[in-house]
């Protein structure tokens, strides 16, 4: 004998109903009904299904199974898929991810073009968590150019390269979202700029010497009675005009002293390209001491616990001996004794490491004035020791 079929559905009948059918829930269930149907060992298999019209269409979308999902969460999954298609957006779609989940899944995109081992990524993390903070939590195709507005005024005049690059950020975010049909614009656009006037605060340099307080300075950190490899690690960028993260992670294998150079690998270097840094007299001497320290393997210059010394570590040594620069400022010593010894442009661009931004001009010119790069890092040498 079949089971009389309710008008709207109960939880009695759905526990009970034991003849394989599509039992609907009645007018105003929004499509809802309950599919019975029997396996292949015999038992009764109960799901959920909901009839609706996307775009013009029929569909059927699954609820899940009875008694997993229950009457009332099928019938409270039922109304907000019917909301959702009177708004305009499609059940069937994959969920709509948070500013901060869509920020994520950007970072790893640009994560395979930053330099392995650096902190891009850590840096556009907390820069948006800092000052985007607000529309975190806010799904990507509901953020508005007034709350990218909201986020960005307070900072625009005060913080105006801080400003200038979240912008940047919360916009390669948008783009994103755009491209992966979430929405249709850009609300981090240039009428963001528009809105908030012109950005006239000017970038915030590194904190550098003049080169003249260069060999002051190198003294200084000499008899500091700092840890030798701290010590020998500034004072070779120093005279190489090399960055940070390139001289703390150096390791013996890059040094080449027959030829006498250091050749810093693509991996480690800004413009992703390798670098052959030329090293004068004085930077061979920190290499002696630090091989006769090291025994010439791993780190050249290697932390207490033998690992990589930290980032902070020779910005600390700096200002624990009262020397207003930071260890990025001596490049920018380096680079203006240059200026006003006669060097080339050129070649103290090379010497920095700098890539050539002229395509036409880095297309044609192949050699790394290696030859004139070693006179000129032992003008160097010879003038801050």
């Amino acid at each position: 004998m079949s089971q009389k079929r309710p008008k709207t559905l109960s939880a009695a009948f759905v526990r009970t109903v034991n003849q394989p059918g599509r039992y609907g829930d009645g007018r105003g269930s929004h499509g809802l009904s309950l599919l019975v149907s029997r396996r292949t060992n015999g038992r009764l298999s109960k799901r959920w299904t909901q009839r609706v019209r996307i775009d013009g269409r029929e569909t059927n979308l699954g609820l899940g199974v009875y008694p997993v999902v229950t009457l009332a969460e099928a019938r409270q999954k039922a109304l907000g898929n019917r909301r959702s298609i009177e708004q305009g957006r499609n059940p069937k779609a994959p969920a709509v991810p948070t500013f901060s989940e869509a920020t994520e899944r950007v970072i790893e995109l640009h994560s395979g073009k930053w330099k392995a081992g650096g902190r891009s990524a850590d840096i556009w993390r907390s820069s948006l968590e800092r000052f985007a903070g607000p529309v975190g939590d806010i799904r990507v195709d509901k953020v508005t150019t007034s709350q990218v507005l909201s986020v960005l005024a307070p900072i625009w005049h005060v913080k105006g390269e801080t400003a200038r690059k979240v912008r940047q950020r919360i916009s390669a975010v948008m783009r994103w979202a755009i491209a992966q049909g979430y929405r249709e614009d850009n609300p981090a656009d240039e009428r963001v700029v528009a809105a908030l006037g012109r950005n006239t605060k000017p970038p915030t340099h590194h904190n550098a010497l003049h080169y003249s307080q260069v060999r002051n300075a190198i003294e200084t950190i000499e008899t500091s009675g700092a840890y030798w490899a701290a010590q020998a690690a500034l004072r070779f960028l120093v005279l190489t005009a090399a960055r940070s993260g390139e001289v703390r992670n150096a390791t013996w294998e890059e040094i080449n002293t027959q030829q006498e150079t250091w050749s810093i690998p693509a991996e480690r270097t800004k413009t992703g390209r390798p670098h052959r840094v030329p090293l004068s007299g004085a930077a061979r001497a920190i290499l002696e001491d630090a091989h006769s320290r090291t025994g010439g393997r791993g780190l050249v210059f290697p932390s207490i616990r033998g690992k990589v010394q930290s980032s902070d570590g020779l910005a600390k040594l700096l200002k624990e001996n009262n020397i207003d620069c930071v260890p990025h400022g001596f490049r920018s010593s380096f680079r203006n004794w240059c200026a006003e010894s006669g060097v080339s442009r050129e070649v103290a661009e090379r010497a920095l490491g700098h890539a050539v931004r002229n395509r036409a001009e880095a297309a044609y010119s192949r050699t790394d004035l290696l030859g004139r790069r070693r006179r000129l890092m032992q003008q160097w040498a010879d003038y801050i020791t």
